[in-house]
């Protein structure tokens, strides 16, 4: 079983509507929910960069979408159906209305980043370990040394 699959959809968009925008095509909505998944597990890779290294957490991504069933954290779920509908909806327009969807996903994509920066924080979402702690801080702050002429 995968993290998610196409019965899994009720809670997001109606039968008729799913089958309406694909056809009936099941490889459609397999091909939407790997994009999605792809999308979703985005914003949780760390880059290159050293502002990754600024004390955010870092989650264990495979570890979130290899999840099935019950083990599976159910806001990431429900976010990555949001995005699955929304790179289906561009298929068709089946009554299912475009600007819901689009605020639906740009409200989803926003948790997202804010979770990934680290704005706010998941419980229940396995998390990497950082690496331990420097023991001399990066920096130093304070006054100066008085200057005497001497």
């Amino acid at each position: 079983m995968a993290f998610l699959i196409k019965e899994e959809f009720k809670t997001v968009i109606r039968d008729y509507q799913l089958d309406a925008i694909t056809d009936g095509d099941d490889s459609i909505v397999d091909t939407a929910i790997e994009i999605a998944i792809e999308e979703v597990s985005s914003y949780f890779n760390a880059s290159d960069k050293k502002v990754w290294e600024d004390g955010r957490p870092h989650y264990d991504v495979p570890a979130i979408f290899a999840a099935i069933g019950a083990q599976r954290n159910a806001l990431m779920l429900a976010n990555t159906k949001i995005v699955a509908i929304w790179y289906l909806l561009d298929l068709c327009n089946t009554g299912l209305e475009y600007d819901e969807a689009k605020d639906r996903y740009d409200r989803a994509t926003a948790y997202l980043k804010a979770l990934a920066k680290g704005d706010v924080n998941s419980a229940t979402l396995p998390r990497l370990a950082g690496p331990p702690p420097e023991d001399e801080l990066p920096y130093r702050f304070g006054s100066r040394n008085k200057f005497t002429h001497e």
